[in-house]
């Protein structure tokens, strides 16, 4: 019953790409709290700056705040979009893995963005939603990186971190991306207010321009 009811609200949440005017009234991205330690608040007004993008550059008309809700909650079966983000520690329990693998598998979608020191745990935790799954690196064609703009090189480098090459990694189930993990881009810094990091302008609308992208993909798959 639950799978059914996300699949219908994301249902609505796609009418917006079809018809190319404003849906999905209501509709609330949601932010995904963990155990562990890893401080899953980080953003201050991340969300709702993306939204207020999308909402003006893809049509959308999601409200403009956002939700937290629990791994282990039926919560995340009203919201069908969750981002989860921090710099540490990641745990789920066996329950809270079995309740996100249910969601993602029923319509639900996860973007993770490694706001540094995440990864070695992100990729633990991202195991045990999925142990018969693997992570695979998606290539600069994937067509996450070709919605409304266009990312040629794929996901744009916001802050150095350890100064590699950003990687954008999924999780594939029946041929259909649930899971989104960036690494060494940190997107989300970039949807923040100035006032709260002062990333430079040009990169800034890289990052909500890559994050409509997100969004955009994931209601149109």
């Amino acid at each position: 019953m639950r799978v059914f009811a996300l699949a219908l609200v994301a249902a609505i949440s796609l009418s917006f790409a079809a018809e190319q005017k404003p849906q999905g009234a209501g509709i609330k991205l949601a932010l995904l709290k963990y155990s562990g330690g890893g401080d899953w608040y980080a953003v201050v007004d991340a969300l709702q700056n993306l939204v207020a993008f999308c909402n003006s550059n893809l049509g959308t008309n999601f409200d403009p705040e956002y939700a937290t809700v629990d791994a282990g909650s039926p919560d995340i079966f009203n919201h069908p979009f969750l981002f989860m983000t921090g710099h540490g520690n990641v745990v789920f329990s066996d329950a809270e893995a079995e309740n996100l693998r249910t969601y993602l598998i029923g319509g639900g979608f996860l973007f993770i963005d490694d706001d540094y020191g995440m990864d070695p745990y992100a990729r633990v935790a991202i195991k045990k939603l999925f142990p018969d799954r693997q992570l695979v690196e998606l290539p600069f064609e994937h067509p996450i990186y070709r919605q409304k703009y266009d990312f040629r090189s794929g996901l744009p480098k916001i802050h150095e971190h350890d100064g590699k090459a950003p990687g954008g990694y999924g999780i594939f189930w029946e041929d259909r991306l649930v899971l989104f993990y960036g690494t060494e881009s940190n997107i989300s810094d970039g949807w923040e207010s100035r006032e709260v990091h002062r990333t430079p302008e040009d990169l800034r609308q890289q990052s909500l321009r890559m994050g409509a992208n997100i969004i955009q993909f994931a209601f149109r798959q």
